[in-house]
């Protein structure tokens, strides 16, 4: 990204047909990481944006339903809540951590045009079955619309074995990746049914055609990405996947889960810990979520601090997040540091 700051700097676009081809790069980089078709797959700037292209675009009838879980992290809210409620109806069905599906599963009807969720919640760390509640969606007629920020990079995710209409993740997450750049994927049918609300000339494959005839926006994913991208946050995602990729998908998320289980197995021993993130690997991906009685967590988050070691505060949890490379011993001096905090706490 430096190298290319520095480039752009001295001599302007003058090398832009090498930025292209990082930019092909990453777009093949991009497939391998979900198993996806080139033409289904658009890069816009961040997980709002791509969220907004649906709620925004798509082609809503009178007395329609979108159904989300209360507590959804507000990206995969406010573009819903921006619908005329008189419009469209949206439903809040409260979120079972024991049961994640089910509420979702039941609010389905005639009318449940989208169901939104994240993949992994980010205040606890549970993760959906996202093979049960496609397969209820797609049975119903729903269009599935999946928040992946805290999913891709952490866990495998392939489209071809989900029933979902619509992926979008961020690069800044577990992508390690520079802000700025977020995957949209989208099913070709439920593409179909989205309006761009944006256009311009970088649309089409054949961009530099500046005196086409046809305007019309293509039929591929390429109809949401109407003007220049983020070219530093493309070079940084593409070096960033590069390297995530030397490693199996299945091997990183299995790596993570050993982590994740081992932060999980420590906080058990801590008295007064509550841990919100479920113990069963299939419900959990690289987020432990815990509180303890009594603590504010941001006392508990001053004494990590201190101590080198960095959490988010979500709530009234602190969150931990280590990745799949993140050494034992950083796990172990974590769960250390906790332990002496809670005995002058």
């Amino acid at each position: 990204m430096r190298a290319f700051v520095e480039d752009n700097a001295a001599y302007g676009p003058l090398h832009y047909s090498a930025w292209l081809e990082t930019e092909q790069r990453l777009r093949q980089s991009a497939c391998r990481l979900l198993g996806a078709n080139a033409d289904d797959l658009a890069l816009v700037k961040n997980t709002s944006d791509g969220l907004c292209l649906i709620a925004a675009g798509l082609d809503w009838r009178p007395g329609d339903a979108v159904v989300c879980s209360e507590g959804e992290f507000p990206s995969n809210l406010m573009p819903w809540q921006q619908l005329p409620p008189e419009f469209v109806e949206r439903r809040m069905v409260p979120f079972d951590p024991h049961d994640p599906e089910g509420a979702l599963i039941a609010a389905l009807d005639s009318k449940a045009r989208v169901v939104a969720v994240s993949s992994v919640r980010y205040d606890s760390g549970i993760r959906l079955d996202l093979q049960r509640l496609g397969a209820a969606c797609r049975a119903n007629g729903t269009l599935l619309v999946i928040d992946a920020i805290q999913h891709l990079g952490a866990m495998a995710l392939d489209v071809s074995e989900l029933q979902a209409d619509f992926i979008v993740g961020g690069s800044h997450k577990w992508l390690l990746a520079p802000e700025g750049l977020a995957l949209f994927w989208s099913r070709p049918e439920a593409r179909d049914r989205l309006k761009p609300i944006q256009t311009g000339w970088r649309m089409w494959p054949d961009m530099f055609n500046f005196e086409r005839r046809n305007w019309r926006p293509p039929s591929n994913a390429r109809r949401f990405e109407p003007g220049t991208l983020n070219t530093a946050g493309i070079i940084g995602l593409e070096a960033a996947l590069e390297l995530l990729l030397r490693d199996d998908a299945v091997e990183r998320e299995r790596r993570l889960l050993e982590r994740t289980g081992r932060l999980l197995d420590g906080l058990s021993t801590l008295p007064k810990v509550h841990v919100h993130t479920p113990v069963d690997d299939a419900r959990r991906a690289g987020i432990v979520c815990f509180r303890v009685d009594g603590v504010a967590p941001q006392a508990i988050h001053k004494a990590l601090i201190e101590a080198g070691i960095y959490s988010a505060i979500r709530g009234p949890s602190l969150r931990l997040s280590p990745h799949f490379y993140t050494p034992h011993a950083q796990l172990d001096r974590a769960l250390e540091v906790l332990a002496d905090a809670l005995q002058t706490l």
